[in-house]
């Protein structure tokens, strides 16, 4: 009997385990995951959970009975060490698990701050799994100082949480702006008013230096201009990479990530890849997709391909934050754009639409649900928006999707 192995048991290692049973595979399935928890939702961790409005179990994408149910054999707090393509068998210490097909949906790392510059102090923590926020929380209280290490969205949100829970926040981010990688300068000037507003101290165009600590903890820190801070923890925000060192070991191509075809299928035709880890074709480019709803569509998808499916993947990027009581939705990406154009609405509502040209690339919609709704359906067939109207705040765009 076929047996089909996934190895990171993540949003995309669930939802492709659960698609194989949906569609009808019989065979045997194996999905080995490196934590010691089921699958779990990643983005609540650093809002809701770290601020104890949920519970772990609620985390969890399915009940652990869910993998039984459906003769899932789940090997949790296992890593493998090795991938043989050619004998297609994956090792996990001494133990040789053969297998069919294998697909790869082993994530992202988040960027760590190096040893030389105390990264490695207790109290230095990074927001990516369970075990990370776990060790966060308890310092996470009223009256501490936080330094939060980057302005993207992972820092942004970090600095929010930990300022609802009256903790004092420093943010440096390196570069001229806040989410300058991602987003408008009106997006980033949006969110560098919410959090002052929110007693955070912003600095843009600042590095760190150095950590300082005594008795292997951190408690200071010296940035790039010399300003010294006393602080109690520190959070780094400064990126992820995708993971692909089994990959590697294995003799997969990588850009940027595990290079795919069209439908997820590796360099090796017995081997695909999905989610963050995995680069793919899109639109003349090959690009890499972080986030939930790219996990869970490409993992199905290819879920489908490992039976035959022979089907493309057609990415519709789409993603969101929460920061304080602001929902910041994006649809589309901005890679590209030459004009920003403001839609503004009644108190935080507001969106920014992103053009090339006559071309609608993206939409950043913050407590705008209508408009993100509208842009991500234009976007997504392949409409654009007369930019008069957008920026007309008593017009209404739902016609546009008609047009």
């Amino acid at each position: 009997m076929s047996h089909i192995v996934v190895i990171g048991a993540g949003q995309a290692g669930s939802s492709l385990v659960a698609r194989l049973r949906k569609d009808g595979f019989e065979g045997d399935i194996t999905l080995i995951g490196a934590e010691p928890v089921p699958p779990y939702q990643r983005p609540p961790l650093s809002k809701a959970y770290l601020l104890g409005e949920m519970e772990v179990e609620r985390l969890y994408l399915r009940p652990e009975s869910f993998y039984a149910d459906q003769n899932i054999t789940l090997r949790l707090g296992e890593r493998v060490t090795a991938i043989d393509p050619a004998a297609r068998t994956v090792a996990l210490g001494d133990e040789v698990i053969s297998y069919d097909q294998l697909a790869l949906t082993t994530g992202s790392d988040p960027r760590r701050l190096p040893a030389a510059i105390g990264g490695d102090l207790a109290g230095v923590h990074v927001v990516r799994d369970l075990a990370d926020v776990d060790a966060m929380a308890p310092g996470v209280a009223q009256g501490a100082r936080a330094l939060i290490v980057g302005g993207g969205y992972i820092g942004l949100e970090a600095a929010a949480v930990c300022a609802k829970r009256g903790v004092k926040v420093t943010l440096v981010e390196m570069a001229d702006r806040i989410l300058q990688r991602v987003a408008a300068p009106e997006t980033s000037d949006y969110f560098r008013a919410l959090h002052a507003s929110h007693g955070v101290d912003i600095r843009e165009g600042v590095g760190l230096d150095r950590l300082t600590g005594a008795g292997g903890k951190v408690t200071g820190a010296v940035l790039g201009d010399g300003t010294g801070l006393d602080v109690d923890f520190v959070v780094v925000g400064v990126g992820i990479t995708p993971s692909t060192r089994l990959a590697e070991m294995a003799g997969l191509e990588i850009e940027n990530g595990i290079r795919t075809d069209a439908q997820g299928r590796t360099s090796d035709p017995a081997i695909w890849a999905a989610g963050d880890c995995a680069s793919f074709p899109y639109r003349g480019r090959r690009i890499r997709l972080e986030s939930v709803p790219n996990a869970i569509d490409q993992a199905e998808l290819v879920a489908q391909n490992m039976l035959g499916a022979g089907k493309d993947y057609v990415a519709q990027p789409w993603f969101w934050s929460d920061q304080y009581d602001v929902k910041l939705q994006i649809a589309g990406l901005n890679a590209g754009y030459d004009r920003v154009v403001t839609r503004r609405g009644e108190g935080q509502t507001i969106s920014f639409w992103y053009y090339r040209g006559d071309e609608l690339l993206a939409v950043d919609a913050m407590n705008d649900p209508r408009a993100y709704m509208v842009g991500k359906r234009l976007i997504e067939a392949g409409k654009t928006a007369d930019p008069v109207l957008v920026a007309d705040p008593d017009a209404d765009l739902k016609p546009l999707l008609k047009a």
